[in-house]
């Protein structure tokens, strides 16, 4: 944009210090300004007159458009979700409070191995069960010190008391402790938040001390390179006729495998799912609005075209920029259609052999 503001002003320049200037006692601003013909510029029939030098200082590439037979693609809204295979949720099993994991609380965009321990939950009680649980406890180790003593005494009397005697003591006495473990570990207990799957952390909605109710979504685990596409197709039809997808990620076109149609319609529509990976999925975040490009089997004759390539003019209309000499190129007003998010078929306005430019356009429609 730059670039173009410069040359512009240089050819403005140009005119004026061409321009003669008066003697004195003659008349001043009479003579209109003429303009400089070797520097960029709008002709009166709308297209531009570009040097060869500016046309290399804004790097203008072109290409020869070819005709093809080429898929006709539907444009669905989509929307990315976390692959189930691929992700989780960490929600806590009771209500208490969270305390930091081993390595502290997990920060968003954090990388976690599976198994991890991300935080810890302090089960809460109410004062008044939490002292009947001591109180309880307190009676089994009371009973545990007498079945010790009395597993003792028997052992002494080995030789006259049954053997049956001494085990049923002993039962006793380990059941008793077994009791007393179980409320001791219930009155300290916490729940370790294990990471579900390798991955990164998508959300982290605590921090330490906060008192969170039981099943309330703590942690999102996602791995980014491997997600879902949701799209929804108002007509059913599309599910059925679907020869391959893609979504763009900026200049990148990430393929979709189609995963199934669902059997039932949400608000009217029906939803399709779609698996993605890559590393330019990375890109993209859990709940990001996409569209999606459904090819189907059918075809349509027409010309592929970068989207770059595509602007608009004074009366809004989409058109292309065609190089039909070295140094003049010429606005086409074009049909297109959606393709693969990354270019477009133009199916009325161009013909084959036209040298489209898909580099610089956007500076070449600013000249005026």
């Amino acid at each position: 944009m730059n670039a173009a503001r410069i040359l512009i002003a240089v050819a403005f320049s140009a005119a004026f210090a061409a321009t003669a200037h008066a003697d004195e006692g003659h008349s001043h601003g009479e003579a209109p300004a003429a303009m400089n013909a070797n520097g960029p510029q709008r002709l009166p029939d709308g297209s531009v007159f570009l040097p060869k030098p500016a046309q290399r200082q804004l790097a203008v590439r072109t290409f020869v458009a070819e005709s093809a037979e080429l898929p006709r693609t539907t444009e669905l809204a989509g929307k990315v979700l976390m692959d189930p295979n691929a992700g989780g949720k960490v929600q806590a099993l009771l209500a208490g409070r969270v305390e930091p994991g081993p390595r502290g609380l997990p920060e968003p965009g954090q990388a976690v191995r599976k198994g991890e321990v991300l935080a810890y939950v302090v089960a809460s009680a109410a004062p008044v069960e939490r002292s009947n649980q001591a109180a309880q406890l307190a009676e089994l180790r009371a009973a545990k010190s007498l079945a010790d003593r009395r597993v003792a005494r028997l052992r002494e009397l080995a030789d006259t008391v049954p053997r049956k005697d001494i085990e049923a003591a002993e039962s006793d006495a380990a059941s008793l402790q077994q009791r007393a473990a179980a409320i001791g570990a219930g009155l300290s207990h916490r729940d370790a938040l294990v990471a579900p799957v390798s991955g990164v952390i998508a959300s982290a909605s605590v921090v330490a001390g906060q008192v969170v109710d039981a099943r309330e979504l703590l942690f999102e685990v996602i791995d980014p390179t491997r997600l879902r596409v949701e799209a929804l197709a108002f007509d059913a039809a599309i599910g059925a006729d679907i020869a391959d997808a893609a979504i763009a990620v900026g200049d990148t076109r990430v393929p979709l495998v189609f995963v199934g149609a669902a059997r039932s319609l949400r608000e009217q529509a029906l939803p399709l799912q779609f698996r993605a990976e890559g590393a330019a999925l990375a890109r993209l975040a859990v709940g990001q609005s996409v569209q999606v490009f459904v090819r189907s089997k059918q075809t349509v004759a027409g010309i592929a075209v970068p989207s770059a390539a595509l602007m608009r003019n004074p009366a809004n209309q989409t058109i292309v920029w065609v190089k039909t000499e070295a140094e003049r190129f010429v606005p086409r007003t074009v049909t297109t259609v959606p393709l693969d998010g990354v270019r477009v078929a133009v199916t009325a306005g161009l013909q084959a052999g036209d040298r489209v430019t898909t580099q610089g356009a956007t500076l070449i429609n600013q000249l005026r």
